[in-house]
C-alpha cells in the first residue's frame, strides 16, 4: 500500500491482495484477508502470520467488516464518551498509520532487493559483454586468416584452370591431327579397296603371287646307279630352287667371254 493509498493489504508474506468484504485485524496490528485469516487463525493456539506472535486472547483476532453499513456506523461509538471515542479513533488511526509505514518499509526493501539483484545483472551483463567482445575479437581474427587463406585458394584455382583450360586446348589439338589422320586413312583404305576390285586386277595378282611364291623341282625318276642322283640332288628341297630360277652352265661360261669384249 502506497502513502496515498486508502486500500489495506493483505499481510500474509504470499498473498499481498487488496482487501475489500471483510478482513481479520490482529492486536500485534496485522490485517489479514478472509481467506488465509479464516484458515490461520482457525488452529489453536492462534499465531500472527506475519509477526509469530501468539494471539491468545479474547480480542486479540477480531473479524470486522472494511465497508460497514450506516446503521452500524451510527451505533458503534453512539453512547461513549468524547475521549472514548478520541481514544478509539486515536488507536484506529495508530494502526492505520503502522499499516503505511510497514508497506513503506516493504516497498523500500523491495527495492533494495530491486537494486542488488539489477546490479548484480548488470555485473553478469558486464562480463558477458566482455566474454563476447573476447569471442568477437577472436572470431574476427579466425575471419582474417580464412580469407588469406581463401585467396590462396583462389590463386591456386585459377593457376590449375589455366592449366586445365592449355591441356583443353592441346587436347583439341591433338584431337583434330587425329581426325586428320583418321580421315586420310579412311580415304587411302577406300582407294585401295576400288583399286582391288578393278575388273582383269585380281586374276593378276593371283598369278604374281603364284609366282613369287616359291614351288619344288618335279622330281625325275634316277636312271644311273650314282651319276644321275648326284645330278638330280640339286633339285632337292635343300636347294630351294625352282625350275626357272636354275641358270644353265652355257649362260654362266659366256658371261666371262661378253664382258671380255
Amino acid at each position: 500500500m502506497s502513502v496515498c493509498d486508502d486500500t489495506l493489504l493483505c499481510n500474509y508474506p504470499k498473498c499481498r491482495a487488496k482487501l475489500s468484504g471483510f478482513a481479520w485485524v490482529t492486536a500485534c496490528s496485522h490485517v489479514f484477508c478472509d481467506q488465509h485469516g479464516s484458515g490461520e487463525f482457525s488452529r489453536s493456539p492462534a499465531i500472527c502470520p506475519a509477526c509469530s506472535s501468539a494471539l491468545s486472547g479474547k480480542l486479540d483476532i477480531v473479524r470486522t467488516e472494511l465497508s460497514p453499513s450506516e446503521e452500524y456506523k451510527a451505533m458503534v461509538l453512539a453512547g461513549l464518551r468524547p475521549d472514548m471515542v478520541l481514544d478509539i479513533s486515536a488507536r484506529a488511526l495508530a494502526f492505520w498509520s503502522y499499516q503505511v509505514h510497514q508497506e513503506r518499509l516493504y516497498q523500500e526493501y523491495s527495492l533494495s532487493r530491486a537494486d542488488s539483484q539489477l546490479k548484480q545483472m548488470e555485473k553478469v551483463l558486464t562480463q558477458q559483454n566482455q566474454s563476447r567482445e573476447l569471442e568477437l575479437t577472436a572470431m574476427k581474427g579466425e575471419i582474417t586468416s580464412l580469407k588469406k587463406v581463401m585467396e590462396e585458394y583462389k590463386r591456386k584455382y585459377s593457376e590449375v584452370s589455366e592449366r586445365l583450360m592449355e591441356r583443353n586446348r592441346q587436347y583439341q589439338k591433338l584431337q583434330g591431327l587425329y581426325d586428320s589422320l583418321r580421315l586420310r586413312n579412311m580415304v587411302v583404305g577406300v582407294g585401295d579397296r576400288e583399286v582391288q576390285l578393278q575388273p582383269g586386277h585380281q586374276d593378276f595378282n593371283t598369278e604374281m603371287a603364284r609366282q613369287v611364291t616359291p614351288q619344288r623341282s618335279p622330281r625325275f625318276p634316277s636312271i644311273g646307279p650314282e651319276g644321275d642322283r648326284r645330278f638330280f640332288s640339286c633339285l632337292e628341297p635343300d636347294g630351294a630352287k625352282t625350275f626357272f630360277q636354275f641358270r644353265s652352265p652355257v649362260r654362266e661360261k659366256c658371261r666371262p667371254f661378253i664382258n671380255k669384249r
